[in-house]
């Protein structure tokens, strides 16, 4: 057994629980993207933004501190606005290097924000299918 996910959860899980746990926090959470591209960091060539293939509006897609992938809004809103349970952060990992590494997406709860707090909200709250899917 070994630890999972992207921070420490304090426990440890074998491989098919941690799938179990990590499932259900993707469900309840919806982080049900497809995982992002994996791209060099010495690659400088153009990367298209994600497209929603629902409403056809670019999505920013990042990992969950659980493996797990999620859609989220271009733009911050303030979280009056948003509704709890679209609301995400985004927060970089602790490491030795002062050059972000790597950046996850949080789910806020627990503590409410500030009604004027900025926070990302999910690109499922957002997303308007077209006309015709109606």
């Amino acid at each position: 057994m070994r630890g999972r996910g992207r921070i420490d959860l304090m426990t440890r899980f074998c491989e098919t629980c941690w799938n179990v746990f990590a499932n259900e926090m993707a469900v309840t959470d919806g982080a049900t993207a497809p995982q992002g591209p994996d791209t060099d960091p010495d690659d400088v060539s153009w990367i298209e933004p994600p497209i929603c293939s629902r409403c056809g509006a670019f999505v920013r897609i990042y990992p969950t501190t659980y493996d797990r992938w999620v859609s989220l809004a271009t733009v911050e809103m303030p979280a009056k606005a948003v509704p709890e349970p679209f609301r995400w952060r985004l927060m970089r990992l602790p490491d030795l290097s002062r050059v972000t590494t790597e950046i996850v997406a949080v789910r806020v709860r627990g503590v409410d924000p500030l009604p004027g707090e900025p926070v990302v909200p999910a690109h499922r709250m957002m997303c308007v299918p077209e006309w015709g899917e109606l």
